[in-house]
């Protein structure tokens, strides 16, 4: 009996370890199947994580519309009326013999207008911003009521005082006057890059190559001097020296200096330029800590992303993009300036870009816009960065409606009684979590939607608050971000703002924030195609004409590339290849 119980035993511990085989091996399949629902491993940044995959309350505007509205709101210069129109004309001649135009930086700003400073103080980013909107979705802005808007602006370009780079204002001398943004370095870099990304979407402009040139040869200079160490407040690029002043010192210019030199090299084709974004790469990189001072920081990112899939470049840029949402905490920089990830009051604001440090926090509407365009692009060079980047975009999309006064409750902004006059398209410059302005009713609100501008008008409240300067760069959300018919699912466009790029084929960004997979219907029109995924390395439907079934697995992503059918899809060390176009990089 014993011997039989103990055969028993023997023939129970042998079932029970098979068991335990088929249980182990059941899970590595499963752990594998689960793999294969996203095959490139993700990446995900810190601060995004602790972002809410639903935001709430949540309402996603049609940014393409609010965009199209405000080019055909802003650009009239017929309207009359208090504060109308915001545009003017500029003959004053300044570095070319033509005519230009401003446009008001905020709605009713006592600086500027036809009449002050003889019409010369208006600024690029305001302007250059406004025409790359509108080139994003379109509009053509070389002959549009008889004006060539995208000529009239090469009068940024500074010539007379030997910068010859484009600037904030057509003079250096008018920019002191009105505010003195000549001797901020992003003030002087970020224009460059707004006209560059401008001349990619209207390229046959007369004179216009000839300024990307010199602009290319300063920058390449610039860099070729600092060697390295961008340690700055700001570079004098007629002297080729760089500076320090009272402003906080600015080392992300590196990245705009990267980005034109970049987009130099795809232009012109010389070695230098690229050898330049390599150096300029690399400064960045070299810094210790962050120094994220407005804009340029997550440019950055994108220039690694490139130079690693394109150029064989090794960056491990993932500390660029905490830098750039965990913000700026260096004694001389500009401290607190990163990536808002709070809810103030009844609102999510994840998401939005400015200070998370001021008052409790101040985001920006322009910064918001201008953090997705280079990296919704990124994504498509380093896929690893899909979810996250995805999950990003979906929360300071939902957030950026509430710069808009039609989309805030009247108690929680400053000027509910003038917002008729921004037709919901002009937006407040800031939304605050407090509000430090001694407006009665917004007491203890948060948060409150408000701008700079009670600066510039006598220190009185008034509409200044409402900001052309932030409005103006819309248009990179409208080209990105298309809804689905199924809420909180968007379809990004990840090649809108991916300027000076290598043929490539449509390439959406689509992200499931729910804790279940979702079918979505992937609209298409046009000559057959078949969709490929670049997350799994796979086919996911041949042949389609129209619209079709995605499934897109929980809280994970679809990258997907519309091949045109008759291309064949084949690998070579790594990169995908459709024809001769590259679908996926290493």
């Amino acid at each position: 009996m014993k011997e039989i119980n103990s055969n028993y035993n023997i023939i129970v511990m042998l079932r029970n370890s098979r068991f335990a085989i088929l249980l182990t091996v059941a899970a590595i399949l499963a752990i594998s199947c689960t793999k294969k629902e996203n095959t490139i491993e993700q990446v995900s940044i810190s601060r995004v994580e602790t972002m809410p995959h639903l935001p709430e309350p949540y309402k996603m505007l049609n940014w393409k519309e609010v965009a199209q509205n405000f080019d055909r709101y802003v650009f009239d210069h017929t309207l009359s009326g208090e504060h109308l129109p915001f545009i003017w004309l500029d003959n004053s001649q300044r570095n070319f013999p033509q005519e230009t135009f401003g446009l008001f930086t905020a709605i009713g700003d006592l600086r500027q207008g036809p009449e002050v400073y003889n019409g010369e103080f208006h600024e690029a980013i305001n302007s250059l911003g406004a025409l790359m909107s509108a080139g994003l979705l379109g509009i053509d802005k070389t002959n549009q009521d008889g004006y060539n808007y995208v000529k009239m602006v090469q009068n940024y370009f500074n010539s007379d005082n030997g910068w010859n780079i484009i600037m904030n204002n057509t003079s250096e001398r008018v920019g002191n006057l009105g505010g003195g943004y000549a001797r901020d370095w992003w003030y002087d870099v970020f224009p460059n890059v707004l006209y560059w990304a401008m001349a990619d979407l209207y390229p046959d402009v007369d004179r216009t190559d000839s300024i990307l040139l010199i602009v290319a040869e300063q920058f390449y200079k610039a860099d070729s001097v600092l060697a390295g160490n961008y340690h700055y407040s700001f570079f004098d690029y007629s002297a080729m020296e760089g500076r320090r002043s009272h402003i906080p010192l600015q080392e992300d210019a590196a990245a705009g200096h990267a980005w034109v030199l970049l987009a130099a090299y795809q232009k012109f084709g010389d070695a230098r330029y690229l050898a330049g974004a390599h150096s300029a790469t690399s400064a960045l990189l070299s810094q210790t800590e962050s120094r994220f001072y407005e804009v340029l920081m997550p440019f950055g990112a994108y220039v690694a992303a490139r130079l690693n899939a394109e150029h064989g470049g090794k960056y491990d840029f993932h500390p660029i993009l905490d830098w750039t949402f965990d913000g700026t905490h260096a004694e001389d920089g500009r401290y607190g300036w990163g990536i808002i990830n709070e809810r103030w009051g009844d609102f999510d604001v994840h998401g939005l870009q400015g200070s998370w440090s001021h008052d409790g926090g101040f985001a920006f509407l322009m910064n918001t816009f201008d953090m997705a365009w280079p990296l919704v692009p990124m994504v498509r060079y380093d896929p690893r960065y899909a979810n996250t980047i995805g999950k990003w975009m979906l929360n300071a999309a939902n957030a950026a409606r509430l710069f808009y006064p039609n989309e805030i409750p009247d108690a929680n902004q400053t000027l509910p009684q003038y917002k008729n006059l921004t037709r919901n398209v002009i937006g407040y410059e800031g939304v605050k979590k407090i509000d430090h302005f001694d407006i009665p009713h917004l007491e203890g609100v948060s948060p409150v939607a408000l701008g700079d501008g009670p600066l510039w008008v006598d220190g009185n409240p008034d509409v200044s608050q409402f900001s052309l300067y932030g409005s103006a760069h819309a248009g990179i959300f409208g080209a990105i971000i298309q809804k689905t018919n199924v809420e909180k699912i968007l379809r990004l466009d990840c090649l809108a703002t991916d300027f000076y790029r290598n043929e490539a084929y449509p390439t959406y960004l689509i992200y499931n924030p729910y804790d279940e997979e979702k079918e979505i219907d992937y609209f298409y029109e046009g000559e057959a195609v078949y969709l490929f995924d670049v997350l799994q390395k796979k086919v996911l439907v041949e042949n389609i004409t129209g619209t079709v079934k995605i499934q897109i697995p929980a809280q994970q992503s679809r990258l997907i590339v519309e091949i045109p059918r008759g291309k064949k899809l084949w690998e070579r060390e790594g990169l995908w290849i459709a024809g001769d176009v590259v679908v996926a990089f290493r």
